[in-house]
């Protein structure tokens, strides 16, 4: 890993930082500091990217919630886009704990998470260990973390699909697979896991240059690392313990009927850990991006649901 304490300052500013009609700053929280974008005035809803992509993912929806009426904030997770490369800390309670620490950070005493990927697996896990700091939960493309366990250990087809996440517990060689050509494995993934209605060539370039920042790759596949190989150590054992705490804030599920990293049939499962109430939400036709693929529908959804006073409908 290059320089692996690379302060968000450092990062070239005109990928990780575009103008737009958001705010850009730097927060501190549980140790490191943490690149956001946000927008608007509200209660806050706080969004969480995926594997391969920063806080930009989001752009579509800071607007739409700005608009809506929130104060809508996109963060980089640690290692990624314009926030710390740090040398450790990427097990997914660590990760949690980072998004909480933001919440608390902005001076807001809670927020609606909304994550997608593995932003949606800290998004499970915060509600799950810091309860009193997560409002409502929207969820895109992943399952709860007991619920990915158990698929990917036990569901031959959805252990296919992760394959990608098999190959990243080898050392090196997927840093090396992800920045070869320009970030060019990038673009292919996210063709790949995407619907019919593909995301454009300016957008899949934007992800190509953000994974080739030093160090970003390796940040990035770093939490893949911890949930595979923690299975059957004792800090792994324990997370799952732990994540059989029930959610007990209005959960919102969102899911591509199309997706093929992440089957249906895993996501579909994870109401069983929501003691609240829970929507299942299957968009027809969209693949593991619903919230690019088709942000219109995805931001109407969610803006409903929030505003909804009685999300159990």
């Amino acid at each position: 890993m290059t320089d692996p304490a690379t302060p968000s300052a450092q990062q070239p500013a005109s990928l990780v930082r575009p103008d737009g009609p958001w705010t850009h700053r730097d927060v501190a929280a549980n140790g490191a500091r943490f690149h956001i974008a946000e927008m608007g005035d509200g209660p806050l809803v706080m969004f969480l990217h995926g594997f391969p992509q920063f806080w930009w993912t989001w752009r579509h929806q800071l607007e739409a919630l700005a608009d809506a009426g929130f104060r809508a904030v996109a963060m980089d997770l640690r290692g990624v886009g314009g926030s710390d490369r740090t040398p450790r800390g990427y097990d997914p309670a660590n990760l949690a704990l980072d998004v909480t620490g933001v919440i608390r950070s902005l001076g807001e005493p809670d927020a609606a998470l909304v994550g997608h990927d593995l932003g949606g697996y800290l998004a499970w896990t915060a509600a799950a260990m810091r309860p009193k700091l997560v409002r409502r939960l929207a969820v895109a493309s992943m399952p709860h973390p007991r619920r990915w366990r158990s698929a990917m250990l036990s569901d031959v087809k959805q252990t296919r699909a992760g394959s990608y996440i098999w190959g990243f517990q080898r050392p090196w060689i997927p840093e090396r697979q992800l920045t070869a050509d320009d970030g060019a494995l990038v673009a292919e993934l996210i063709r790949d896991w995407s619907g019919p209605r593909l995301p454009d060539d300016t957008v899949v370039e934007t992800y190509r240059r953000a994974i080739c920042i030093p160090s970003t790759a390796h940040c990035s596949i770093e939490p893949y690392r911890w949930m595979v190989r923690s299975l059957a150590r004792p800090d792994g054992i324990q997370f799952n313990r732990r994540m059989k705490r029930p959610v007990r804030v209005p959960t919102l599920h969102l899911h591509g009927s199309l997706d093929p990293v992440m089957r249906t049939r895993s996501a579909a499962g994870s109401g069983e850990y929501v003691e609240a109430p829970y929507r299942w939400r299957l968009f027809d036709g969209l693949g593991h991006f619903p919230h690019e693929e088709d942000p219109v529908a995805f931001s109407t959804e969610l803006v409903s649901w929030l505003k909804d006073p009685e999300p159990a409908r």
